[in-house]
Formats: structure tokens, C-alpha cells, sequence
């Protein structure tokens, strides 16, 4: 490999983006009240939705994890990206005009108005969890996976801490607008790095016809032990160990469902919207970004195959663990350390100034990340928890409450964050736990959105029913305590979990009595919802109907599934 040593300008670069993007997020604050510090002032149009909700989703964690798995499972790691159009279909149909009708801060504070309380301090501490050592956390482990490889003397821990300070630099002061503004930046500097290096993978390949032909070369040579139409196909067998067609048709689209219709830190973008229509475009807007997402992230990893599969990578001296005997040893081959896939492809390819940039654009998806997450968990332990305890403060001490929490969570995530090293693949490790976490939630908002029968005794027991079943899955992965259960795909593992929810869920509201007319009747969906929007829609030009642009957007990304198939 060649000198990993930064240029000036590479340096240069770098340190005017992170002191540029923290100026212009202190200026975009608002944290006047607690609606402005928390959804935006309830003001963001549909382009800032929508770049907003792409940004906060595609950070450094996902551009690493994305490159590592497509270099060990090929283009069926991109299910994920083109799924998230289709659910963002359902969720602006279906969800989003409950969210911003009821006006709600949070995601938990809509199961509290459908249920009662105990659902949303459930989700609350559920959620607040999930950001801090899923998201947040791993925001941070793929932040040090980059810095770490340009000063491999400087300890892990100290770059986790530099980040994450430099993260909540604008989010504690400015609150979600500092966040939202400063990631339309991010995200430009995001898909501009990932399209050069992009271009500079396939002019190091050879084109489509050498990735091609160099991929042949591999399985003839018997490195590989696959085919090319395999490598390029989005449907794999039940039997796959990655992501079977089961895993794909029920597994992907719950992860999804849960991600981007329950996750407070993706809706709370959307709940910030000046009205429905503008959330319904920037959601389908955030779909659409999602499609070009296999071009520019996720063949650099299937090329990464042909480019790196000899290459001797132990004089970037980082360390893993080994999963047979917990030691920690040398990467010497990308095939032991995965999760290096992204950082090697632009160490390797890009010319200076150029790497100065995409090392800029992914501390842009890690900050992005890391200070979505940070906001959307301060706005849950103040809303659900504080607020509650001490309804009399004033909006001020709200934002201040908010701003405390921030910093308490980011030492949490700090310190969480060096543990990711032990679980294999990073974007592994976000889905696996994401699989466990998602089904009971999913379960209550479904049934509750669509079944009027169902109460809060039936939505509590089938959240408290699916987390003990998942901490007992999770402990048998780590324990081994049954080989049946742990030879279940998490992808399949997790609809069958929301099945079991739905069913408790189900069982426990007939046995029990029926919700209060005012917990079910502007909660729930109906018919009637359908024919006032169909009259309402009417009146606007076909261009800012949201129905014909999801029958666009569904075809879109129909046709990129058709082609990958």
C-alpha cells in the first residue's frame, strides 16, 4: 500500500470542514423554546427533510459497513438501501399523518396517546439504548477506524473521545436545527467523496469489463466460490448464510419498517416539517436518495475483491479479535478485517487533496450520525422522563435538561463504543441487534395504527413478552445455549419474534377489556381518512400528489431490482 501520510492540503481540508460545519451549525441554532431545540421549530421544508433523513441514515458506520459487506457477500448487502424506499411508501401513506396531526415530540409519546404510559416509557428507554450503544456508538467505531489507520500511535479511545466532542460541539448548543441544516452540507460532501472514489475504483479496475473479467479470474483460480451472476444478484437462496430470500421478503422490510416509521432519531426529522405535504415529499425524497446508493457505495466493495484480495495489509498495524481463541491479533488480509474494506479502497486509490475530501465527507456521515442520534436521545429523556417527573419547568430549563443529557450520553457511547470490535462485521452488528430490538415495537405501532380492538394491557405484555425472548436470543448467541435457536438467520429470527408479539399482543386485548373511545378514534386508520385525502389531493397538480410520485418512486426502484435480480 502506499504512504498513508496526509498532504497539507489533505490536512488542510479537513480542518476547515470540521471548523466550517461547527460555525454554520452554531449559526442554524434555535433554542429559543423547546420546539424550536427539538423539532426545528416544526419549520423544514421538504428538500431539508428529505437530504436530512438520507444524511442521518447513510453515515461513516453504513458507508463502512456497506463497502464491508459487499466485499464479503457482494451487491446483496444494497436490499437494505432499496427496501428503505418502499417502506418510506408505506410510512408517508399510512403513518406520517398520525405522527404530525397529534403533534407529538416523539415516537413514544404517540404509543402513550394510542396505549397508555407504561408503552412509552418502555420505547423511551428502548430507543434511548438503541442510539447510544447501536447508533451512536458505531457512528464513533467507524470514525476511529479512519483516523486510527493515519495515527495508528494514538489510542482508540482518544480518537472515539475527539470525535464524539467534536460531534456535540453544534448539537448540544443548537439542538435539532444545528443538526438538520449542517447535515444538507454533510450529505453533498458525502455523495461527492463517494462518487469520486467510485470513479476512481473503476479506472483502477478496468471498467465494468474488467471487474468482470477480474472476477472471473478469481473463481477460476479458486478464490472464489461463486459466480458472477451470483456475486450481482440481489436474491439468494434460503440456505444463504447472509441473506436469505426468507430473510429478504419478511426480515428486510421489518428492520426497515422499525428503522425509518418507529426510530425516534429518522421520524423526529420528519416530524419537523412546516406541514404533511412537505413531510410526505421529504420522506419520498429520502427513497429516492437511497437508490443510487449501489453504485457509489456498494461496488467499490465488489471491486475492493479484485483490487485487494493478495494485497498484505499488516503495515496499517490494526487489530481484531480473534473469534476462536478472544485474542488480539494482525490484519494482514482484508478478509479478517472486513470492516478495513472502505478505508483501504481510498487510502489505496485517491490522489491527495482528493483523500482530504472523502476523509472530510465521512467525519461529515460520522458527525451527522453520531449528532442525529445524541439529539433524538436528549429529546426522549426529557419529553418521556423529565418532563413528566417536573411538568412545571419552563422551556428554557427543558433545552437545558436536553443539552445535559447530551453530554451524559456521548461518554456512555465513548465508552461503548472500542466493545464493536468484538462482534465481526460492523453492518452485521447493526442489523443483528436492530432485529432483536425492532419486532415487539413494530408489533404495537401496526396493531394499533390497524386494529382498533387492540389495548394497552395487550400493546405492554407483547413489548415486555418480545424483550425477554430477545435478551434470551441474544445471551444464546453469545453463551450457546441452543444451537437451535442460534441456527435461526437473525432475518428470519426477527418476523418470527413479531409474530409472537402480534399474537400476545392479539390474545392479551380480547381476553382483557376494549380501549377507550379516545385511545382508538383519531388513532386509528379507516376508510373514511382514505376518501377526505382522495378529495383534499384533488386540487393539487399530479407533481405534488404524493400518491403518483410513490407509483414513480416504486417503479424506480422496481426496475433497479428487476436489473440486479
Amino acid at each position: 500500500m502506499k504512504d498513508l501520510s496526509l498532504s497539507p492540503l489533505d490536512i488542510g481540508i479537513i480542518i476547515v470542514y470540521i471548523v466550517g460545519i461547527i460555525i454554520y451549525g452554531l449559526k442554524k441554532a434555535k433554542r429559543k423554546d423547546s420546539e424550536e431545540y427539538f423539532l426545528a421549530g416544526r419549520n423544514m421544508t421538504w428538500p431539508i427533510v428529505g437530504i436530512s433523513l438520507f444524511a442521518a441514515n447513510i453515515g461513516s458506520s453504513t458507508l463502512i459497513g456497506l463497502a464491508s459487506d459487499a466485499y464479503k457477500t457482494n451487491v446483496a448487502v444494497y436490499n437494505y438501501e432499496w427496501m428503505a424506499a418502499v417502506v418510506l411508501v408505506f410510512f408517508a401513506v399510512f403513518f406520517l399523518p398520525f405522527y404530525l396531526k397529534s403533534k407529538v415530540y416523539t415516537m413514544p409519546e404517540f404509543l402513550e396517546r394510542r396505549y397508555d404510559s407504561r408503552s412509552r416509557y418502555y420505547f423511551s428507554f428502548i430507543t434511548v439504548l438503541g442510539n447510544v450503544v447501536i447508533d451512536t456508538a458505531a457512528g464513533l467505531y467507524a470514525g476511529n477506524l479512519i483516523l486510527k489507520l493515519i495515527f495508528p500511535e494514538v489510542n482508540s479511545t482518544v480518537i472515539i473521545i475527539l470525535l464524539a466532542l467534536a460531534a456535540a460541539a453544534y448539537t448540544i448548543p443548537g439542538g435539532l436545527s444545528s443538526v438538520v441544516h449542517t447535515e444538507v452540507i454533510q450529505a453533498m460532501i458525502l455523495v461527492i467523496g463517494s462518487t469520486i472514489l467510485t470513479y476512481y475504483a473503476f479506472s483502477a479496475v478496468g471498467g465494468w469489463s474488467g471487474l468482470i473479467h477480474g472476477l472471473h479470474a478469481q473463481i477460476d483460480a479458486g478464490k472464489l466460490h461463486t459466480s458472477t451472476k451470483e456475486i450481482f444478484s440481489l436474491v439468494k437462496s434460503s440456505k444463504d448464510p447472509l441473506m436469505p430470500w426468507t430473510g429478504l421478503v419478511f426480515g428486510v422490510p421489518l428492520l426497515g419498517f422499525y428503522f425509518w416509521a418507529n426510530n425516534q432519531f429518522m421520524v423526529q426529522r420528519v416530524l419537523s416539517a412546516k406541514d404533511l405535504n412537505h413531510g410526505r415529499w421529504g420522506a419520498l425524497f429520502a427513497g429516492l436518495l437511497k437508490l443510487p446508493v449501489i453504485f457509489i457505495m456498494v461496488l467499490p466493495g465488489v471491486i475492493a475483491i479484485v483490487l485487494y484480495s493478495n494485497m498484505d495489509i499488516s503495515s496499517l498495524h490494526y487489530y481484531t479479535v480473534n473469534d476462536a481463541t478472544g485474542a488480539r491479533m494482525l490484519c494482514t488480509h482484508l478478509s479478517q478485517c472486513p470492516n478495513l474494506t472502505y478505508p483501504v479502497l481510498i487510502y489505496s486509490l485517491l490522489p491527495k487533496g482528493v483523500l482530504g475530501l472523502v476523509i472530510a465527507g465521512l467525519l461529515a456521515a460520522m458527525s451527522s450520525s453520531v449528532s442525529a442520534t445524541l439529539n433524538s436521545a436528549s429529546t426522549l429523556i426529557t419529553m418521556d422522563f423529565v418532563h413528566k417527573i417536573k411538568p412545571g419547568l419552563t422551556s428554557k430549563q427543558l433545552v437545558r435538561v436536553g443539552q445535559i443529557a447530551t453530554v451524559i450520553l456521548v461518554v456512555i457511547a465513548a465508552l461503548w463504543a472500542p466493545q464493536i470490535d468484538r462482534f465481526g462485521s460492523l453492518f452485521q452488528y447493526l442489523q443483528m441487534v436492530l432485529g432483536l430490538i425492532a419486532p415487539p415495537v413494530v408489533a404495537v405501532f401496526l396493531l394499533g395504527l390497524f386494529w382498533k380492538r387492540g389495548n394497552a394491557n395487550g400493546a405492554f405484555v407483547s413489548l415486555i413478552t418480545g424483550l425477554a425472548i430477545a435478551i434470551f436470543v441474544f445471551l444464546s448467541e453469545i453463551y450457546g445455549w441452543s444451537d437451535t435457536i442460534n441456527n435461526i438467520h437473525f432475518l428470519n429470527k426477527a418476523p418470527l419474534l413479531l409474530l409472537i408479539c402480534m399474537g400476545v399482543h392479539v390474545g392479551v386485548s380480547l381476553a382483557t377489556g376494549k380501549p377507550s373511545a379516545e385511545k382508538v378514534e383519531n388513532m386509528t386508520w379507516s376508510k373514511k381518512i382514505f376518501r377526505e385525502e382522495t378529495a383534499e389531493l384533488k386540487g393539487l397538480p399530479w407533481y405534488k400528489n404524493y400518491r403518483y410520485l410513490s407509483i414513480i418512486l416504486l417503479l424506480l426502484t422496481a426496475a433497479i431490482v428487476f436489473w440486479f435480480r
